[in-house]
């Protein structure tokens, strides 16, 4: 498991990295506005939106400015802005077929999966209405299904299929195919498991 420093070591040279570019190049390839003085984005991830100043990265929650946005989340940000293209393909793959998934499928079943299934596995109607509230997008298939787009180029569709006396629940998180060409799959992990939670937090 990574530590902080190792979190930190790649969030400095990501930052580092992003600091070369200009501020619009990098606004206009990620969906993010920049802000009236120009010197930082405004970034809209999942249900919160985020200050980001540019060119030293520093990230405030505009909801709350005296609360630290966590380490892990700022180099999945960092890490969509150095790499993301405004071009979804409409394709959507399991967690298996981003390249290198193996490795962290068993964190990506227990970061997400498990917890969708323990939690709405016999519960679907609080799963769809904990979705309302973070703006997700329903759709037919499934007991429950519905696209939530985490940032303006990184959707996500979760589905969960309820279980019974015979058969358990299941669950699934499915990503555009573009993902693979811009987060490394550790970071695919993480953006599949933070809305689960948030929506886990919403349904108690």
């Amino acid at each position: 498991m990574a530590r902080i420093d190792d979190f930190q070591q790649a969030r400095d040279l990501s930052a580092g990295a992003l600091a070369e570019e200009d501020i619009h190049t990098i606004a206009a390839r990620c969906g993010f506005e920049v802000t009236g003085d120009g010197a930082a984005l405004r970034v809209p991830f999942l249900d919160r939106v985020y200050r980001v100043t540019f060119p030293d990265f520093i990230f405030a929650d505009l909801a709350d400015t005296t609360a630290q946005v966590p380490l892990q989340e700022q180099v999945l940000l960092l890490h969509y802005m150095q790499g993301v293209r405004p071009l979804l393909t409409g394709e959507w793959i399991a967690y298996r077929e981003i390249p290198g998934a193996g490795f962290y499928f068993s964190a990506f079943v227990k970061r997400a999966i498990d917890p969708l299934k323990q939690m709405f596995g016999q519960n679907t109607a609080a799963l769809l209405k904990a979705a309302q509230k973070l703006g997700a997008i329903p759709l037919e298939t499934g007991d429950a299904a519905f696209e939530l787009r985490l940032l303006p180029f990184a959707p996500i569709q979760v589905i969960v299929w309820e279980g019974d006396d015979e058969f358990p629940a299941e669950a699934n998180v499915l990503f555009d195919a573009s993902i693979g060409e811009y987060l490394p799959a550790e970071d695919a992990a993480w953006l599949a498991s933070l809305p689960v939670y948030r929506l886990m937090a919403l349904a108690r």
